[in-house]
């Protein structure tokens, strides 16, 4: 079977196209994380898979739960993925739309863990250098980690910024045994 990202990404990006031109980014946003909540609650995700319950039927219910917040956009989408018995990538669907939103928007996610939780201080002075290197709009989320002995590991993306001592450790005693 593919995997749930290959088979949301053109999902993701069909609803995409449509927000954008629409100019509703943050209500599709929305409506898929509100639709994503509903498909990942148990008692429905145990019907996704039940032969005796129609498309149309599980297209009703997750429209009905999630409620207005779908519009009628999200509704028609909604019965596009029942039709394909696509509900169960929903959650897959709207990290994916997420992330093609921030793209637009210029935004990238960081996760910065530490050995020391951030002060308020450092964690402006970080987003403000990451801002200039990367030239986007930085959301930072933190962490703290004991294991890195000092320093920090920066990730966004595909960029991993590997600044802790335990890395430099490692290094070292790579290149003494090597």
């Amino acid at each position: 079977m593919a995997d749930k990202t290959t088979i949301a990404r053109p999902y993701a990006r069909a609803a995409f196209e449509e927000a954008r031109a629409a100019q509703r980014l943050e209500p599709w946003s929305e409506a898929l994380h509100v639709a994503a909540a509903v498909v990942a609650d148990a008692r429905v995700a145990a019907l996704l898979g039940n032969p005796h319950v129609t498309p149309e039927e599980l297209a009703q219910l997750v429209s009905g739960i999630a409620g207005p917040k779908l519009g009628d956009e999200g509704v028609n989408f909604v019965r596009t993925l029942a039709a394909n018995r696509r509900l169960k990538v929903l959650p897959e669907i709207a990290a994916l739309f997420d992330t093609l939103k921030d793209a637009e928007q210029g935004v990238a996610d960081v996760t910065v863990t530490s050995a020391a939780p951030l002060d308020a201080g450092q964690r402006k002075a970080l987003s403000a250098a990451l801002e200039r290197r990367l030239k986007r709009t930085v959301r930072l989320h933190c962490a703290t980690d004991a294991a890195l002995i000092g320093g920090a590991v920066v990730r966004s993306g595909d960029l991993v910024i590997d600044g802790s001592l335990r890395t430099r450790l490692e290094r070292i005693a790579y290149e003494l045994t090597a």
